[in-house]
């Protein structure tokens, strides 16, 4: 068991979940982008987006905001997560879309919605870290899935009635793939993905550094959406080598350092509870 100070507040997971061990790892950055690319072949789910934000002009703080509820449910006080999701349950009860076809309007915050929205996001974190080198056991990955529905209850889900662990997962995504197709807001996404605007002294970066990235993203995805975009993916194997050694690299990195990055919430978790709680898979299995 991780040693924590007595009178400090673990959060939602704490020190002793998997959750904990495997979201400071720096390929969660590259299992998000995956995720977008899935979310975005729910039509209903991906119009909730598209009408409601304006995603191409603020795509870094998207990711920075998504970061900011990830990490604010893993690594902060128990009343931090519940706070962060009362403010996405009140956003998501005044957002609604409009079906195009039918003229139907509903809300972003119809259960199944939610619910593909979660899956997409919590199968993407496991399935990169996984193909990336990450040691997570069977084991480890059915007890992440577990773990993951106090955040699917944070977003305004039923607990009861999300995937708990692989068996469960996979019949849902096998449930939900004839609710999949990738329309225009999809290609939208995957155009916007590819090549997102940037200031001007950012255009290099984005040519060396993002576009690699979100082309790793949407090459670990599952042969269907590969299928439903339209473009294919290199094989398998090639796929998975590309992952380690850009798990191996980023790893590479001191910990410490990748952690000064916004928003620091791992750093503000070993403050408030001791650096015995310092994440990573040294305390998996424990």
């Amino acid at each position: 068991m991780a040693a924590t100070r007595s009178n400090a507040d673990p959060g939602l997971f704490g020190p002793d979940s998997v959750t904990w061990q495997a979201h400071g790892d720096p390929m969660m950055w590259i299992a998000g982008i995956r995720a977008l690319y899935l979310q975005a072949l729910h039509p209903r789910a991906v119009r909730g987006v598209t009408q409601n934000s304006d995603f191409r002009r603020d795509a870094w703080g998207r990711l920075m905001r998504t970061a900011g509820f990830v990490g604010t449910t893993t690594y902060g006080t128990t009343e931090d997560a519940e706070r962060a999701g009362a403010r996405v349950r009140k956003i998501h009860r005044l957002l609604g879309a409009t079906d195009p076809d039918t003229g139907e309007r509903y809300g972003v915050d119809e259960p199944a919605l939610l619910m593909w929205v979660h899956c997409a996001e919590i199968g993407s974190y496991l399935h990169v870290l996984r193909r990336s080198g990450y040691p997570l056991t069977d084991a480890h990955a059915d007890r992440y899935l577990a773990e993951h529905r106090h955040s699917a209850r944070l977003v305004g889900l039923d607990p009861a009635t999300v995937p708990a662990d692989r068996t469960a997962l996979a019949a849902y995504f096998a449930r939900t793939r004839p609710e999949l197709d990738a329309g225009p807001e999809a290609h939208e996404v995957d155009d916007f993905l590819r090549d997102p605007p940037v200031p001007a002294p950012l255009v290099p970066a984005r040519a060396l550094l993002w576009r690699r990235v979100a082309h790793l993203a949407y090459d670990s995805l599952p042969p269907y959406a590969h299928e439903l975009y339209g473009r294919p993916a290199p094989p398998p194997d090639t796929v998975t080598r590309r992952l380690r050694l850009t798990g191996a690299a980023l790893r590479g990195i001191p910990a410490r350092l990748r952690w000064q990055l916004p928003p620091r919430h791992i750093l503000g978790a070993m403050a408030r509870l001791g650096p015995a709680t310092r994440p990573g898979p040294h305390r998996l299995g424990r």
